[in-house]
């Protein structure tokens, strides 16, 4: 369920602005389907069964647009009414206005709350992504919602290899993570993709805030998609090793199998 198309954060390595995506205009000039709520309440009228509906995987549904125009809180509000279950993903503690609507869907079904973090220290924070909320933030965020009853999940992702590849970053992402009671953490490993549109954007911020980092990643990459950090191996046995130790998911098939579960109803679901 992708309620926008373009985002406001400015994060400076995004994949949605990759010209495979289609974007004609601005990626900063926001589309908004303004129609969703009515779209998805069709399509819960008519399924037999539930399931988990997601969101936040394309675009953020908690940019700075929602905060006018609440349309993300409007499809919340028809999960919550015909039983189904979510799992949102999002950058924002803007999440938290509609802590207790998403803690309902939780009782009534099932609700996962997906945060993103990269880099744990502020400053660097503020310059890869400087239109939002900041690692520690979010990290209370997460924990806003492990007080509420909500299972949360972390999508470690992109670590930027010479940037933020370092197992001082890894371990203090890890910290956070492991106090926030999370139940899993996404990675595909140590590292960035970049592709037609998104590498432009992102090698101008490299100039504009790492002189000289471009030149070091046209080196040693070309122009590959998949950008792995040198470091990729020796971080991944940390975050296995310490996912493990804390009982926490982080096998790829199993975190995405435990977003997609969903409780059996325990009596027939009621649509009003």
């Amino acid at each position: 369920m992708n309620l926008y198309r373009g985002c406001s954060h400015g994060c400076i390595y995004c994949d949605s602005r990759s010209n495979c995506y289609g974007m004609d205009h601005a990626f900063e000039d926001i589309e908004v389907k303004e129609n969703a709520p009515e779209l998805l309440e069709d399509a819960l009228r008519r399924k037999r069964s539930r399931c988990m509906i997601g969101t936040g995987a394309m675009c953020d549904p908690y940019m700075h647009c929602e905060e006018k125009l609440q349309l993300t809180r409007r499809c919340l509000e028809i999960i919550r009414r015909y039983g189904f279950g979510l799992a949102v993903q999002t950058k924002s503690d803007r999440i938290l206005r509609d802590l207790e609507l998403i803690r309902e869907i939780n009782t009534s079904a099932k609700a996962v709350v997906q945060m993103t973090l990269t880099t744990y220290d502020e400053d660097l924070c503020r310059i890869l992504e400087p239109n939002v909320c900041t690692t520690k933030r979010r990290y209370e965020t997460l924990c806003a919602f492990r007080d509420a009853g909500v299972p949360t999940v972390v999508w470690l992702s992109p670590i930027l290899p010479f940037i933020n590849d370092t197992e001082e970053n890894l371990r203090g992402i890890l910290r956070y993570c492991f106090d926030a009671g999370v139940k899993g953490i996404i990675t595909w490993g140590m590292g960035v993709t970049l592709r037609d549109g998104d590498r432009e954007y992102f090698y101008a911020a490299l100039d504009r805030h790492f002189p000289g980092m471009k030149e070091r990643y046209i080196r040693t990459f070309g122009n590959a998609y998949e950008c792995d950090s040198p470091e990729n191996p020796r971080l991944m046995e940390i975050f296995r090793t310490e996912c493990e130790k804390h009982g926490v998911l982080h096998r790829l098939e199993d975190v995405f199998a435990y977003l997609r579960e969903i409780p059996e109803e325990s009596g027939q679901l009621s649509l009003f």
